[in-house]
């Protein structure tokens, strides 16, 4: 299956998506599971409680907001290819940081957990057929097609990815 159509998700997404580079949703978790590993396995310890500016997450945080991000993409896409009935809610990633212990852990935990979410994304997502893939939902008052999704998450994780490159590691 090609890569999402504009028609596929909200306008916002399609930032997402464009950080991506397979044709394929199926070949987004072998194209970039070694790229995500690689780099989330070598985050600094001693960057954990670092903010690059006044009101902005720590590492620790921003490493629980993928982790939360995460778990609220696939989720949607599980609602939408299982053919959930109902809307899904959106929800405040501010809100959510702000609810988390994100201070009480180590970045090697976050990562851990991070890492292991990801395999099982991973796992779900190279499974998934065409018929899976096309189907939408409504989720956080919008059409969304599962194939969208797929590029959301991994472009999400690409975008978080050059955050802490520019911001975060650049000043060591």
């Amino acid at each position: 299956m090609s890569r999402p159509l504009p028609e596929d998700c909200a306008v916002f997404y399609q930032y997402y998506i464009n950080l991506t580079q397979p044709e394929a949703a199926t070949a987004l978790p072998s194209y970039y599971r070694k790229e995500i590993s690689d780099f989330f396995r070598t985050l600094p310890a001693e960057k954990a409680s670092y903010s690059y500016a006044p009101g902005k997450w720590t590492l620790q945080q921003l490493l629980q907001h993928l982790i939360d991000v995460e778990r609220v993409f696939v989720y949607r896409l599980l609602w939408i290819v299982r053919e959930g009935a109902e809307p899904l809610p959106g929800f405040d990633e501010n809100s959510f940081a702000n609810n988390a212990t994100a201070a009480s852990r180590s970045v090697s935990d976050l990562c851990e957990e991070w890492l292991a979410l990801r395999e099982s994304t991973d796992r779900f997502i190279a499974r998934l057929d065409r018929p899976a893939l096309l189907k939408k939902g409504i989720a956080n008052h919008s059409s969304i097609s599962a194939n969208a999704l797929c590029f959301i998450i991994y472009g999400h994780i690409l975008h978080h990815m050059g955050i802490i490159r520019e911001r975060y590691l650049s000043t060591m």
